[in-house]
């Protein structure tokens, strides 16, 4: 059984160039899965910021979620975990492309290896503003007053409540700090699983602990990693997105 785990591509509904390069490397990887993947779990901060109205869905992100009808028409099986910054689920991801939607973790067994998946955001050390933050504006409230907005009000608010979530975050000690709170987590974790797989702190990596494995899949703004599980095995990846034959 082939699985494929990535998180934090961060895609933008509102693109500058850099920002485009990355939705372009993101639609090309997730092109190449099609036809020869079973699983594949997007774990978190795959948009800056997703939300869904009633009749409205926001037009940026189509080039993804046309990858993505492609990718489950082909057979594959999608999980989303969400993240810190596409947590306001509605309907539109399970009705429309048939995705699994897990709103704090995944836990399956996979060819034999108990797997647990989670974004990880709540596992960082020393972030206390960010998991106040956090709570706040997952409220059920919130997010229905958000929801009564005109959609270009809403997504100018929440562009704002996207920087603010990134500066909570990097504010209480940088990335080597929120590892620690996600290995520390892990190694917990192992006891009850084989391996534990976390974002967040876009730093990739699959590390051997004591009690099991702890992996991270990184992120696509500055790494374009992923993690590929094979028959229980998993490994570190990283994506080249293939140039088209007139530009070779």
């Amino acid at each position: 059984m082939r699985v494929i785990i990535a998180s934090d591509f961060h895609l933008k509904f509102a693109e500058n160039q850099e920002d485009m390069e990355c939705r372009e490397r993101v639609v090309s990887f997730l092109d190449s899965l099609i036809g020869k993947t079973d699983l594949l779990i997007l774990n978190g901060d795959i948009f800056d910021l997703w939300f869904v109205w009633k009749n409205v869905i926001i037009k940026g992100y189509f080039p993804i979620l046309k990858k993505l009808a492609d990718l489950r028409e082909s057979g594959c099986r999608i999980v989303f975990i969400a993240g810190n910054h596409d947590f306001w689920f509605r309907d539109f991801l399970t009705g429309f492309l048939d995705i699994e939607i897990y709103r704090h973790d995944f836990f399956e067994e996979i060819d034999g290896k108990k797997v647990y998946v989670s974004h990880g955001d709540l596992f960082t050390s020393n972030d206390l503003r960010y998991k106040v933050f956090r709570a706040i504006i997952r409220n059920k409230f919130i997010m229905n007053v958000y929801g009564i907005l005109h959609p270009d009000l809403a997504l100018g608010i929440g562009k704002s409540l996207s920087r603010t979530s990134r500066k909570q975050q990097a504010s209480s000690d940088r990335l080597k700090k929120k590892e620690t709170g996600l290995i520390a987590f892990a190694i917990r974790k192992l006891d009850e699983c084989d391996i534990v797989i976390l974002g967040h702190s876009h730093l990739p990596k699959v590390e051997i602990l004591e009690n099991g494995i702890y992996a991270n899949a990184g992120d696509w703004m500055g790494n374009s990693t992923y993690l590929e599980m094979n028959d229980g095995k998993i490994k570190l990846c990283e994506y080249r997105k293939k140039l088209k034959e007139n530009q070779r």
